[in-house]
């Protein structure tokens, strides 16, 4: 595929207005390893949905990750709802529980995201991209370098991203392109340092004891932990004027 056409691709992934959506999944179709996504994974996702007495194509999906656990979770909305999909298991993932502040610090970024790209033409097979640094990230690491170029990719390797094995890349990238092509411009991610129940949080205290100012994120991050899993619906976050996320 020329580069010209990967451009324009790469350019339709960001127009978020319903010809662009409609025609999203026939462009994506191009790509070879999209092609193969869709030959080898289509059954096997229809009858994973259906498992779960779940429509697909989903028209909305929530991405949820753990880094502590290694878990990758999918999420599709059902009648408000959403319903556990499918764990994956990160295969590859570097640095250290805590958010990303700089460039070359080879952390997997912390906090709500959204998948901005798609990228069929990826060094690691396939990718979704990460829309880090967010408005708080850059709020955090004013006056520097914060990096960039975060991904869910295949591959198992990792620098500062979250890998999955090629196969499972296949799967997701698969069902991520079915809901744009339904209509779902942003697709949330969420990123956290472990599960945030009782336990979890304990823990994260203990390790944060003699850095406040982590701590006192991690807990800001527990809110929107805690909406979801109560509830099942995604938060609503916004971000204030110091950088902490604003959660309902």
């Amino acid at each position: 595929m020329n580069r010209k056409l990967f451009a324009l691709l790469f350019l339709m992934t960001m127009i978020n207005t319903p010809s662009a959506a409609q025609n999203f999944k026939a462009q994506q179709a191009k790509f070879a390893r999209v092609q193969t996504a869709m030959e080898e994974k289509g059954e096997a996702v229809k009858s994973l949905f259906a498992a779960k007495n779940l429509d697909y194509p989903a028209k909305e999906i929530y991405l949820r990750v753990f880094k502590r656990e290694g878990v990758l979770e999918l999420w599709a909305n059902h009648k408000g709802r959403y319903q556990l999909v499918k764990e994956y298991k990160i295969c590859a993932a570097s640095g250290e529980l805590g958010p990303k502040r700089r460039q070359g610090d080879n952390q997997v970024p912390e906090g709500f995201y959204l998948i901005d790209r798609f990228n069929p033409l990826s060094n690691f097979y396939l990718s979704l991209g990460v829309n880090y640094p967010n408005q708080a990230d850059r709020i955090f690491g004013a006056g520097g370098n914060l990096g960039g170029d975060i991904f869910i990719h295949g591959n198992c390797v990792s620098i500062g991203c979250v890998a999955i094995t090629d196969d499972q890349i296949k799967e997701l990238y698969l069902i991520a392109v079915e809901a744009r092509a339904a209509g779902q411009m942003k697709i949330p991610v969420h990123i956290f340092p472990a599960r945030m129940h009782p336990h979890g949080m304990k823990r994260l205290e203990r390790e944060a004891a003699q850095h406040p100012a982590l701590w006192n994120f991690w807990r800001n991050l527990q809110g929107g932990y805690e909406v979801f899993e109560t509830h099942h619906r995604l938060p609503v976050v916004t971000v204030d004027r110091q950088g902490r996320y604003i959660i309902k």
